[in-house]
């Protein structure tokens, strides 16, 4: 259904990280050189992850971000320095085109990820798309969003087999937390026939548990469930990081401490070589 893209080889481990939301140059350019550092030690490459908005917050005063013109532009500044492709969530069909003018990957929140317009709105872009299974979803029921996807690049006479990743980021059951099924990324490759990615930051996220309302998270489990993953059959990760976590105005609690993920990618590299074997 979908072939191996540059920015999601199958045969090489790829990165996409980043912090959450954009902030400020200053923030934005300490983890945008240090991943452009790491890059040279992960096999795929390292996209630079950042939201322009984060629209699908439980609680209504959570911080969203900049929006989507000052967003992209910071977004830009980084490419430009850093020589990354950066990859940002869409949420709404209407973002899609303004936000493929600069992105270099548009991501589907799992939230959004049977939202048909938003999907071929996305495909329709030729850019590549990552999605993220809803956390309600079966690994099949990814079938779905990866035709819309495709769809909307056929309406516009493009590939409509190109650049197209799928991204595990664990099932809720309602009770705070979410549970990892290490079976998917062996199901969703099959059923959908793309890369798989496994989001280690947001399967540790614990929604409602943080203070005020705001999400929780169990960052000590990121390391496990990250090389079980890769263990699995994952191709790819999905990693937030911030140098400073514990004051990063969104997921800081689920996110990597930025002076502790090269460790951890060494390891995942280690990790994805010998599964491979």
């Amino acid at each position: 259904m979908a072939v191996r893209a540059a920015l999601f080889p199958a045969d090489r481990l790829f990165l996409i990280a980043g912090p959450c939301v954009v902030e400020g140059d200053d923030l934005m350019f300490r983890v945008g050189d240090h991943l452009a550092r790491l890059a040279e030690k992960v096999p795929g490459g390292i996209m630079f992850k950042a939201s322009f908005d984060k629209a699908n917050r439980s609680n209504p005063g959570a911080h969203r971000g900049p929006g989507l013109h000052e967003g992209l532009a910071a977004l830009e500044r980084v490419r430009a320095r850093t020589g990354l492709p950066v990859l940002t969530d869409v949420h709404l069909p209407e973002q899609c085109a303004m936000a493929a003018q600069v992105a270099d990957v548009l991501q589907i929140p799992a939230f959004l990820c049977r939202q048909t317009d938003l999907l071929l709105a996305a495909g329709a872009t030729g850019k590549p798309v990552n999605v993220k299974k809803g956390q309600w979803l079966q690994p099949e029921g990814m079938v779905g969003a990866v035709k819309k996807v495709s769809e909307g690049r056929a309406i516009m006479n493009l590939d409509s087999k190109k650049d197209i990743a799928v991204t595990e980021r664990g099932t809720f059951f309602g009770y705070g937390d979410l549970v990892v099924d290490m079976r998917n990324f062996a199901r969703m490759k099959e059923a959908t026939g793309c890369p798989v990615v496994f989001d280690a930051t947001h399967s540790v996220q614990q929604p409602g548990k943080g203070e005020g309302g705001s999400s929780g998270g169990v960052r000590d489990m990121i390391p496990p469930l990250t090389f079980a993953a890769l263990a699995a059959g994952a191709d790819g990760l999905f990693l937030e990081t911030h140098p400073d976590p514990a004051h990063a105005p969104s997921d800081g609690p689920n996110m990597i401490p930025l002076d502790q993920l090269d460790a951890l990618i060494a390891k995942a590299v280690d990790v994805w070589a010998t599964a491979r074997k």
